[in-house]
Order: structure tokens, then sequence, then C-alpha cells
């Protein structure tokens, strides 16, 4: 083994010793910068370090000048904790400096605790494991939707999207069931790009593995449809036989590497203890010693760095010429309109659907039509639902686009089968890679299945779009385990994420239309059951009013006495209620969004919700909790703060108050109350 005292001399080292000794360098990063910050995940970093420098000193496409160049190879740790790997890697490529890695967990710096999407290089937030294994499989989806979709434009468009995902793993990834669903999917469509290397290290942070798990992982794939390979995961040749074999698989493919936690270290190694820990200085040192290291922090050699990017000019080159290629492609118009609005997002001006004043309609029914309409008009608008096509109302969009499926890569309806947390971490994948809008649909109260997704997705700035349909008690007859109580405002307490409740078809469709707009935060579209009736108001005034996440739907002659706040469903109920008030000035508000109501001026808020002078009273069929912001310590909160009931829609709306005349009386006793 090669030392640091001969490094004058790397040249003339063979490629093993060289290799060997940069993968030490980055072990060496990886020791000093989770002692550094007294906190972090050494460990499994240190089994997985032979692999990932394998795979982006000899494999990866990537352009070393452009981390978004569109036709690169994905990456995604999935294994978040061992994020100090990432940076070390990164910091060879360039794309992060010394500086940083000396700031690895610290305020504000470049190398956070997990990996963030925001930072170069990371194509995915990762750490609540699993999600990872998600995302890349939404990856590689999207990458064979759009190599398939893109390359019928023309007959030289064939490679312009071409590429592999990678996706590391750890025992603990594979153990969270949303793995298994998302690899069972990528297994039925036969994504045969993506390719997961698994760091088996049988070791984990309360102790072995063998305490929980006795899978046999590779059997498992097996079954799912997958091409599965066992190596050593020390062993670099093993690991480049098993990328080279893995790229020309036609299946998804599992590269098992069978590892030692702490590989290498003086005292520790094969000690789960490793795993979430920074090493004792002592063992550091000793360590070191044992790498051929300098006892001295980070410590990177600039011929160790050249040495890494001795594939640069090549990469380089390969982006070169694709960016030339794709300029030529983009000289014919066909071409470039799709490019422009698939890849570059330039989506164009939106019809929307017509829908008829008077006529009942349930909101679920109205996403259904403004979809297809949609649909049209976004070439990349691909998505589906977790088994509830009927319900949903995702069928005529599946029936005029067909199912994605490794017969039809084109097929834009994605069947995601009954797996709401795997279709949510797809779908987030789908965002990730660019070029798609995604949209993904299934029950309001199965929204808890998928929540950790959609808290990744409002973390990582990204559109998606959830159709949870079924949105109340108005479910009816298949009783409280199906109706949604405390789920609306569980979703609004969610950072960056929007949540749209559409009292009407039109606000149905506007909501969507928003949603497609907003390219930084996803969203989800509340939908109702039952019928409700389209609002006599034209397109216009109700886009305007949505917009700005409340609008009054029905106003009184002069200030109002009592302001009833409505979303959903019961904004028609309200409306209802204010006829009947006769004796009452009272103005009735359509709020369909809490979140871009928030945005608004103080001035437009003040204007339309009274500080003062005016009972105001929130009607909701859900959690009361929250509305406390809106309508003021004196003001009346109408909801469900119960389970529901099984029985017809009509008498649980009798039973629990959600009549005219109920809430009527609820208004009446309340204001005997104040006065």
């Amino acid at each position: 083994m090669r030392i640091y005292k001969e490094i004058e001399n790397f040249t003339d080292w063979s490629e093993e010793d060289k290799d060997q000794f940069t993968v030490n360098v980055i072990k060496g990063l990886v020791m000093d910068g989770v002692r550094n910050a007294n906190s972090g995940h050494t460990g499994g970093a240190m089994s997985s370090a032979d692999f990932i420098y394998v795979l982006f000193s000899d494999f990866l496409k990537f352009d070393p000048k452009n981390p978004n160049w569109f036709n690169r190879d994905r990456f995604v740790l999935s294994a978040g904790h061992e994020s100090m790997l990432l940076y070390s890697i990164l910091h060879l490529i360039g794309w992060n400096k010394k500086k940083d890695l000396k700031q690895f967990r610290q305020l504000d710096s470049n190398t956070p605790g997990h990996p963030e999407v925001k930072l170069p290089g990371v194509e995915a937030t990762t750490g609540p494991l699993g999600q990872g294994v998600g995302m890349a499989v939404g990856m590689a989806l999207s990458e064979a939707f759009l190599n398939e979709t893109i390359g019928n434009l023309s007959k030289n468009a064939k490679d312009i999207v071409n590429h592999f995902t990678y996706v590391l793993a750890g025992d603990g990834d594979l153990q969270e069931p949303v793995s298994l669903g998302v690899a069972a999917l990528a297994g039925h469509w036969n994504l045969r790009k993506l390719i997961m290397y698994y760091d088996s290290n049988e070791a984990q942070i309360s102790g072995n593995t063998n305490r929980a798990d006795s899978t046999n992982i590779a059997s498992v794939f097996e079954g799912l449809g997958w091409h599965v390979q066992k190596i050593n995961g020390h062993d670099h040749n093993a690991i480049r036989d098993a990328i080279q074999t893995a790229q020309v698989i036609e299946r998804p493919n599992l590269i098992i590497g069978e590892t030692i936690i702490g590989n290498g270290c003086a005292n520790m190694e094969g000690d789960h203890n490793t795993h979430g820990v920074p090493l004792p200085e002592e063992e550091i040192a000793q360590t070191k010693e044992k790498f051929g290291l300098p006892n001295k922090q980070f410590y990177v050699p600039q011929c160790v760095t050249e040495y890494f990017q001795k594939r640069f000019d090549e990469l380089l080159d390969l982006s070169a010429d694709w960016n030339s290629q794709l300029n030529k492609l983009r000289k014919g118009k066909v071409f470039n309109k799709q490019w422009s609005q698939i890849v570059e997002n330039k989506v164009l001006y939106l019809d929307l659907p017509e829908f008829k004043k008077g006529d009942l309609l349930a909101t679920r029914k109205a996403f259904g039509i403004t979809l297809e309409k949609f649909a049209e008009q976004i070439p990349n608008l691909v998505g589906g639902s977790a088994d509830l096509e009927p319900s949903n109302y995702t069928g005529g969009f599946a029936k005029t686009y067909n199912d994605f499926q490794k017969e039809d890569r084109t097929g834009r309806n994605i069947a995601f089968g009954v797996r709401e947390f795997p279709m949510a971490t797809i779908l987030n994948g789908m965002a990730l890679h660019g070029g798609m809008i995604p949209f993904g649909g299934t029950f309001l109260v199965f929204s808890d299945y998928a929540r950790p997704a959609l808290r990744s997705a409002a973390m990582q700035n990204i559109r998606v779009i959830h159709e949870f349909s079924h949105d109340s008690f108005y479910v009816g007859e298949d009783g409280p385990t199906h109706q949604p109580i405390e789920h609306i405002m569980a979703l609004r307490t969610i950072p960056n994420y929007n949540v749209f409740r559409s009292a009407d078809p039109k606000e149905t469709a506007v909501c969507f239309k928003i949603a497609i707009e907003s390219n930084n935060s996803p969203s989800a579209l509340l939908l109702t059951r039952q019928n409700v009736p389209v609002f006599p108001l034209s397109y216009d005034k109700i886009e305007s009013g949505v917009r700005k996440g409340a609008y009054t739907i029905s106003d009184c002659e002069g200030s109002p006495e009592i302001v009833l706040i409505a979303t959903g469903s019961e904004v028609s109920l309200a409306i209802e209620v204010a006829k009947l008030l006769k004796d009452k000035r009272v103005r009735v508000i359509s709020m369909p969004s809490w979140e871009l109501f928030d945005q608004q001026s103080k001035k437009y808020r003040e204007k339309l919700i009274p500080t003062c002078g005016c009972l105001k009273v929130s009607l909701e069929a859900g959690i009361t909790l929250g509305w406390e912001r809106y309508v003021g310590p004196s003001g009346l909160m109408i909801g469900l703060d119960t389970y529901g009931l099984s029985a017809p829609y009509k008498e649980l709306a009798d039973r629990f108050g959600f009549i005219p005349q109920k809430v009527i009386s609820k208004i009446n006793k309340h204001l005997k109350k104040l006065l």
C-alpha cells in the first residue's frame, strides 16, 4: 500500500494504488467532517465509499461545469445520513469548497446534515429512509417517458434524453416498506436504466440488522422483476463489472454490495456503533495511519483531485456534443415548440373547460373534465390514481392517453395500484427529474399514507399535484374510516404546500390551473364526492378571486353584520344560509386557499374580513381547530370535531348540523351569547 510520504511520485503509482489512496482520502474527509461537526454518520459512509468512488470516477455521466445539464445521469443518495460521503465526492468534482466540508452540519452551510436538492450535485433531498428509492424510480420513469416521447419528434432525437438513474440505499432504506412498493412498480414497468446499489453492511444504529431482519433481499427483488447481482462491495473490479453488466441488462438492476460498516477503521471496523457518531480522535488518527494518510484534517492533495477528474475532458466533450445536437434539433419548429414546453416549462395560456351555471356537478368530476382539457394542451401532464380511477375521475384521461407500461413508454396514465406513499415519492422524483408535470389521485383520508412525501415535496420546492377526492363526511356510507375530519387542517400545517378546497367546478378548474403554474410548491386539490351547483359568476371573476385565496361570492348592502367564511361544498350551504337570514346583512366568502389569502395585502384581507363590527363565522366540514385565526376570539366556528358515521350523506348533513336551518340556529345561539 502506498502512503502520503510517497505522494510526489503519485503519477508513477499503479491505477489500483491511486484508486485505493483516493478512496482513503475520501474516508479521511468523512471522518474529519463528522468529527469536526461532533455530529453525523461515519460507519455507513465508509462502507459505501468504494462504490460511490467507482461510480463517479468511472461511470457517471455529468457536465463538470453544469450540474444541471439535462441529459446527465441522476444519482440519488437515498441513505441520506451518508451525506458527508457525497459532499466529499462533490468537493473532488469542484462543486463545493474545503471550507464547506469544514462547515458540515453548521448553520447556513452548503453541507447540511442531510443532502438538500438546492445544492449543486444533489438530485434530491433525502434522509427519511426509503423515499430516495421512490424518487429514483420517478426519475427513471421520467427518463423512459421523455426518451420515447421526445425521441419520436425527430429521427435524430432518439438519444437526446438518454441517461441512467443510480441510487445508493442502505439496510434501513430497504426495511422501509415504501422501497418495496416502488420496487414492485419499477419491476412491473421494466425500468432498465435504473441501477440501485444496496450497501449491505448488516448494521444500523441500534445494532446488527439480524436483530430485526432476515429478509432474503436478492430473492425478493428477483421476484419483483429485478436483475440482481451480489458482490464484494469493497472490490473495485467487482463494482465495475457489476455496473457494466447492469447497464446492458433489460431490467431494473440491484447490486448488493456486501460490505463492512466502518470499513478500514483501525479498531472499530464492523462495529455498529460507528453508524451515527463521530469516531474518537485516537481512532481517527490510527485509522489515518492505517490508510497511509497524514494525521491532518481535511487532507486532499492536488494530485488526487486531478486523478479523480481524469474523465472531465471526455465528459465536457460529451455534453458539448449533446448541446450541439440539441441546437440542430431545435431548428425544427415542431421539436423546438415541444422542447420549450416540456423541458423549459413554457406553458402556454390554458383554455378552461365550460361548465353551465346552475348545473350540479361533484368537484371530483369537474377535476376529471379539467384534467382531460388540460392534457390536450400540456403533453407532459403525466400521472394517475392509486387504484381509484372511477372515483377520482381520472379514467377518461387513462382511456385517452393509455397506461405507461413496459410495452408503451409514451403512456401518460400511471396505474399505481393501492400504493399511496410509493405513488407520492415517485411523483416527487418525476418533478425533480424535470420535463414532467406529475399528478396523483386518491381519497383525502389516505393523504395520511402519503404525508411524508407531501412534506418532502414542499421542502424541495417542487411542483407536484395531488388530487384528494371524497373530502369530508359527505363520503357517506363508507363510514368514519373513509371520512376525513382532521385531514384538511393537517395538510394546511405543511409549510410551502398549497391546499385548495374548491367550491364549484369553475373554482376547481382555476385551482388546477394555479397548481400547474406553481413551479416551486406542491398543491393539493380537495374535492367533493357529492354534487355542488355551478356558480353563475364568470370565470374572470372567479379566477381573480381564487388567485387571492378568498373573495366575496355573495354580498349585502352596506357593512356586513355577519361574515360567513366557507370552503368547498360548504360555500353553497353558506349562500343558502345568507338567503334565509333576511333580517341580517350577510357577506359570504369563498376561501379556497388559506395559503394564497395569507399572501395578500393587509388592506385586502381586512376589507374582505373586517377586524371588528361584525360576527365572523367559519363553515367547513372538518375540524374547527385553526379557524380562530380568521373568525377571532368572538367568532363562531362551525365544523366537525368528532369522527363521522356510516349513513347516506344527506342524513349525515342533518345529524352534524350542515343544513341551513341548523347553521342559522347555531348563529342565533352564538349571537345571544355575545349580547
